[in-house]
């Protein structure tokens, strides 16, 4: 949540500061807010510029155009997440010390901050807004009046705040700087030619540079515009690690799409194919180079959970089955917020593996600390470079969807799966649960699903048709069996999110024992067919609760192979997918679904690239 930026450069004047943060808040939207800021620091000004305005940031840039700030040399903006305080113009960042000298943005929650605000309006300090980040500049500014060091005022502050947090700070005595901190919270670098930038993700900054620094845990990073400089909360100087980013400004456009969802909804061949991609050595088997855990931890696992949280756990749900039946291990799928709540049992047999599309979900990060804690490995698969998850477990699989503007997710989705699946055959070839000949099989299916999943995409018309005849409807359930289940979860997940409406995914076969219920004339019914070649059992039961809810007066939607004709008689609308092998089916049974949910809430005139009350990434528990 919250979108954070960060600039300095040339020390003369000019109109870039402003540009840079404004452009680099608009690429991080997706992040969800509901008021924007951003603050200008001067040489020789005795004080900070500032603009804040709650709503959109369109409301800002009006702001700006109505009352333009002065040319600058360094400066910060944000988008807020209403935590501490309504989302308005007071409470909106950047917070102002009393004397406008020095000004803060925040991304977290100071959870101690009613604490620190009676120590400082008991110093007499007078507050302007409710919110929590108040606390912090005031802080700042008391600690920079005792040393005229902002990196130190900083730092010390940092070390006083509990909870989770990004700070960014400007001096109006420091033209030339801007300092960071981060605990539990996003934050990296990108390194530029006589400037530097800081931003919640490297989206703020990646239409002016590719070079990238990493930002550990409870570190304070001081740029300049010819330096950076890290140190932890002791003060004690880190070497932090650079990377290159490997995608441009472009990939965070629509492309010509009506929605970043759509555009991501058809980026999906590629995130599938780009996940594949350096996976196997010249003869075939698969090598995964960031899998840094010792084969024989690995070989000795005899149980693995899977914790993520929404979208994330649904690709885990997905991975459950195919692991288990690869690898013959147990496999659990824990809700991150859950996991450590309950007293998991946990081990060093036991690998964790930890689901995240932006590699900062606070819920899924602090189950990694639990399983670590508790001497399990933990195995990340995350799209995100420079994020703490990864940081913080034992291993990485990187998904390569590229950046996933959108805030309900969908390539990430089917990356996330595809990731779990080498890691199973990886697995299975380790252990010796799978021969070769078995997981090249497997991997050959895996390489035919890009083509697969374009195809879904070409033939959509019917889909987003039916989508939008049904623009009025107020409820829709999802039905599947075996890897159809999490996909019905999901395709009701999605639903929800962009179109506000009521929607749910069964198991099919616990219709009978209580769902069954809420079948009425008319109410829409999708339901998810598993292959009919090799499981035939699977795919008669499937046909039989079709008849079920037919019978009823259920208006049924059905996901089916092509050349499935056994659906027909109890379908009311077909959407066709490719054969596929059953464990590999989510990958494409999910479009349509997609699609439908996309079109549908488009339909309703919705902004489905920012739903309502929805952010790209849950940095707070």
């Amino acid at each position: 949540m919250c979108g954070i930026v960060g600039y300095v450069g040339d020390q003369r004047p000019n109109g870039r500061p402003l540009e840079v943060v404004m452009g680099g808040l608009a690429r991080l939207e997706y992040r969800g807010y509901d008021s924007a800021g951003v603050a200008l620091v001067t040489p020789g000004g005795h004080e900070l510029t500032f603009a804040k305005k709650a709503g959109k940031l369109s409301n800002l840039t009006a702001e700006l155009e109505e009352r333009p700030l002065p040319d600058a040399t360094a400066a910060i903006g944000h988008t807020r997440w209403a935590t501490h305080g309504a989302p308005n113009d007071v409470n909106a960042h950047p917070h102002l010390s009393e004397d406008g000298t020095l000004a803060v943005i925040h991304n977290g929650i100071v959870e101690n901050f009613a604490l620190l605000r009676a120590e400082l309006a008991a110093a007499g300090v007078t507050f302007r807004s409710e919110t929590d980040t108040e606390v912090v500049a005031h802080l700042v500014a008391a600690a920079y009046g005792e040393t005229g060091d902002l990196t130190d005022a900083v730092r010390t502050v940092a070390r006083r705040l509990h909870g989770t947090f990004t700070v960014l700070a400007v001096h109006a005595d420091r033209p030339d700087t801007v300092v960071g901190a981060r605990h539990d919270s996003p934050l990296v670098v990108g390194l530029g030619d006589g400037e530097n930038f800081l931003g919640s993700d490297v989206a703020a900054f990646i239409a002016y540079t590719k070079e990238a620094m990493e930002l550990g845990q409870d570190q304070v990073v001081t740029i300049t515009p010819d330096s950076v400089d890290v140190v932890d909360f002791d003060g004690e100087h880190v070497e932090p690690k650079r990377y290159t980013v490997d995608w441009d400004a472009s990939a965070a456009e629509k492309g010509g799409f009506s929605s970043f969802m759509d555009k991501e909804i058809h980026d999906q061949p590629h995130a599938v194919a780009d996940t594949l991609l350096g996976r196997t050595d010249l003869q075939g088997r698969l090598v995964l180079d960031e899998l840094h855990v010792d084969e024989a931890v690995l070989r000795q696992v005899d149980k693995i959970i899977v914790v993520a949280c929404g979208t994330a756990a649904y690709a885990g749900q997905v991975a459950k089955y195919a692991i288990e039946h690869w690898c013959r291990i147990p496999v659990e799928v824990e809700l991150a917020h859950e996991f450590r709540y309950r007293d998991p049992v946990v081990n060093a047999r036991t690998l964790v593996v930890a689901v995240s599309q932006s590699g900062e979900t606070m819920d899924t990060l602090m189950a990694v600390r639990h399983a670590r804690e508790q001497g399990a490995k933990v195995v990340a698969i995350v799209n995100t470079h420079g994020s703490t998850i990864p940081r913080e477990s034992d291993a990485v699989l990187y998904t390569h969807a590229g950046p996933e503007v959108a805030v309900a997710s969908t390539k990430a989705f089917l990356a996330q799966i595809t990731a779990a699946y080498l890691l199973g055959l990886y697995l299975a070839q380790l252990r010796g649960t799978k021969f070769p000949d078995e997981i090249a099989e497997v991997l050959e299916d895996l390489r035919a699903m890009p083509e697969k999943i374009q195809r879904v995409l070409d033939g959509a018309d019917h889909v987003r048709e039916i989508a939008r005849s049904m623009a009025g409807t107020r409820s829709v359930l999802f039905l599947g069996r075996h890897v159809g289940y999490p996909v019905a979860m999901e395709g009701a997940l999605k639903l929800k999110e962009l179109a506000y409406i009521h929607a749910e995914g069964f198991a099919a076969g616990e219709l009978k024992h209580g769902p069954i219920a809420l079948i009425e004339e008319g109410q829409p019914v999708f339901v998810i067919v598993p292959s009919p070649r090799g499981r035939d059992q699977l795919h008669s039961k499937v046909i039989s609760n079709i008849q079920e809810i037919r019978a009823r007066g259920a208006h049924t939607l059905v996901i089916a192979e092509e050349g499935d004709d056994a659906v027909l008689p109890y379908a009311d609308e077909v959407f066709r997918v490719p054969q596929t092998p059953t464990l590999l089916a989510p990958l494409v049974a999910v479009v349509p679904l997609q699609i439908f949910a996309c079109e549908l809430a488009t339909a309703k005139g919705l902004d489905v690239d920012q739903p309502r009350n929805l952010a790209k990434s849950v940095t707070v528990e």
